[in-house]
C-alpha cells in the first residue's frame, strides 16, 4: 500500500515537494510510528524537531480537543481570544534577558524570519541583513535569500532580495575559527555594505540544515558586541534549537546574551502550525498597527497546544531530559566512531541536537554523502526514521522527542548499527 500511495503522490504532487521515504503514516504515539501496512518504526526525527513532547502527548491532545469544542478559528487580528494572549505572556516571560518583551504569533518558521526582517528594517530604517554560510531560514523568497545553502533550497528560484550578505560560520571541525568568521564579518563592512546600513545579523546558535554545528559561546558574545557597537539588531533563530531541544529552553542562554529578536517555531505547539517572534518591546512596536499579522496567525487550536506543551516541558523537566537523551545517544555514537574511524569523522551534540558526520578514509575533507543517503534509506527500511543534513550532504542528524524512552534509543541505535554494517 505504501508503494501504491507513493505512485499516486508522484502523479498528484509537484516533484519539488518530495518525501524522504515512501512510508505513509497511519498512527503514532510517543516515539513510535506505524505505517498503513502495520509496520512499526522508532522515530529519531520527531517531525524535524517539531515533536519535542512526542507524538500525541496526552496534554496536547486534551487541550486541542477541548479547544475544538469551543471554536477552531476567528482570526486573531479580527476577534482575538485569551489562549493567544496567555501563550504570548508566557513567551515574553521565558525569553532570555531582562529587557521587557513583546511578541507576535504567526504560522511557520519562515514567516517568523520574514517578520523579523520587517521589524528590524522598520526599527532601524536600514536595509541590510547579514546571515551565515550553511544557514537555513526558510523557503520563502526572503528566507531563501538568507539561507546559506543552495541545493536544493535555492536552485532555479532567483533572483533573491538585495542587501543580503553571507559570512563564514565558525566550525572547528572544518578549520574555520571564531576569529576568521569575525574578521570576515568586519570585511563585509568594508567591502560590501557599511555597518550603518545593516539592520540585522541573523544567526542560528546551532546550525540545523547546515550540519548541526554549534556557534561557540565567544562567537555569539562577539556578535552581540558588534551589533551593540554599530546599532545593528541581533536576530537569533531558535526555530530548531528552541523549546528545550539543547538542554536550555532557548539555546542562546548558554552564551548569556540577549537577542533583540528571536524566532520560535517547530517544538512550540506539539505538531500544530504555530511560530512566534519574541523581541525587545520597543523594537517589536516599530511597525504600525496592521503591519504584522496573518489569517491563520496564532490559531486558537495551535495556541491551546502551545500552552499544553509549556506545561509538559515544565512538569516533566524536559530540558534536563534533553541532556540525558543526548548523553545516551553520544555513548552509542562514540562507540560507533571508535569501531569505524575511517567512516565516522565526527560525532557531536548539544543536548538532544545530535549529529554523526560521515567521511571517507577518516578525512574531514572527503565527505561521504553516498553512504549517508544509503544509511538513511536502509535505516527506514529496517524500521528507524532518520534524517540527514549538511551543506555537503554527509551528516546524519538525530532529533528524538525529548520524552523518548531509553530502551527505544537503544533499539533504534541497534538498528542503525546493523544498517551501517550491512552497507559495508
Amino acid at each position: 500500500m505504501n508503494k501504491t500511495l507513493q505512485e499516486r503522490k508522484e502523479i498528484a504532487f509537484a516533484r519539488g515537494q518530495a518525501n524522504a521515504a515512501a512510508v505513509y503514516v497511519d498512527r503514532a504515539q510517543g516515539s513510535e510510528v506505524w505505517d498503513i501496512e502495520g509496520k512499526r518504526y522508532v522515530d529519531f526525527g520527531a517531525g524535524i524537531a517539531v515533536l519535542n513532547t512526542g507524538h500525541n502527548h496526552p496534554k496536547v491532545k486534551a487541550a486541542v480537543q477541548a479547544q475544538l469544542e469551543k471554536f477552531s478559528h476567528t482570526c486573531f487580528v479580527l476577534t482575538p481570544y485569551e489562549g493567544a494572549v496567555s501563550l504570548v505572556e508566557k513567551l515574553n516571560a521565558m525569553a532570555p534577558g531582562n529587557t521587557p518583551k513583546k511578541s507576535i504569533l504567526v504560522t511557520t518558521g519562515a514567516e517568523a524570519v520574514e517578520n523579523c526582517v520587517k521589524i528590524a528594517r522598520a526599527y532601524t530604517g536600514r536595509p541590510g541583513i547579514i546571515a551565515f554560510n550553511g544557514s537555513f531560514h526558510g523557503r520563502t523568497n526572503m528566507t531563501m535569500g538568507l539561507t546559506g545553502k543552495v541545493n536544493p533550497y535555492k536552485v532555479g528560484f532567483g533572483p533573491f532580495p538585495n542587501d543580503i550578505f553571507h559570512v563564514a560560520y565558525p566550525n572547528a571541525y572544518h578549520g574555520i575559527s571564531v576569529e576568521q568568521s569575525i574578521e570576515e564579518l568586519k570585511a563585509r563592512f568594508v567591502c560590501d555594505i557599511e555597518a550603518s546600513r545593516v539592520a540585522a545579523i541573523i544567526v542560528e546558535p546551532v546550525q540545523g540544515e547546515g550540519g548541526f554545528y554549534r556557534a561557540p559561546v565567544e562567537f555569539l558574545q562577539a556578535l552581540r558586541e558588534i551589533c551593540d557597537q554599530h546599532g545593528i539588531l541581533l536576530i537569533v533563530d531558535e526555530i530548531q534549537t528552541g523549546y528545550g531541544r539543547t538542554g536550555k529552553m532557548f539555546c542562546h542562554e548558554y552564551a548569556g546574551i540577549e537577542a533583540d529578536l528571536m524566532t520560535s517555531a517547530k517544538g512550540i505547539a506539539g505538531g500544530f502550525p504555530l511560530a512566534a517572534v519574541v523581541g525587545k518591546a520597543d523594537i517589536m512596536d516599530a511597525p504600525i498597527p496592521g503591519g504584522l499579522g496573518g489569517t491563520y496567525a496564532g490559531s486558537p487550536i495551535a495556541c491551546a497546544a502551545g500552552l499544553a506543551v509549556l506545561d509538559a516541558i515544565e512538569e516533566e523537566q524536559l530540558c534536563n531530559r534533553a541532556l540525558k537523551v543526548g548523553e545516551t545517544f553520544m555513548e552509542h555514537l562514540t562507540a560507533l566512531k571508535a569501531e569505524y574511524p575511517d567512516l565516522v569523522g565526527d560525532v557531536r551534540n548539544l543536548g538532544s541536537m545530535i549529529a554523526m558526520e560521515l567521511v571517507k578514509d577518516g578525512d574531514v575533507n572527503k565527505p561521504n554523502p553516498e553512504l549517508t543517503k544509503a544509511l538513511s534509506a536502509k535505516a527506514i527500511e529496517s524500521g528507524l526514521i532518520l534524517l540527514s543534513c549538511g551543506v555537503r550532504g554527509n551528516v546524519i542528524r538525530f532529533l528524538p522527542a525529548l520524552t523518548i524512552e531509553i530502551d527505544l534509543i537503544d533499539e533504534g541505535m541497534a538498528i542503525l548499527k546493523r544498517s551501517l554494517k550491512s552497507l559495508l
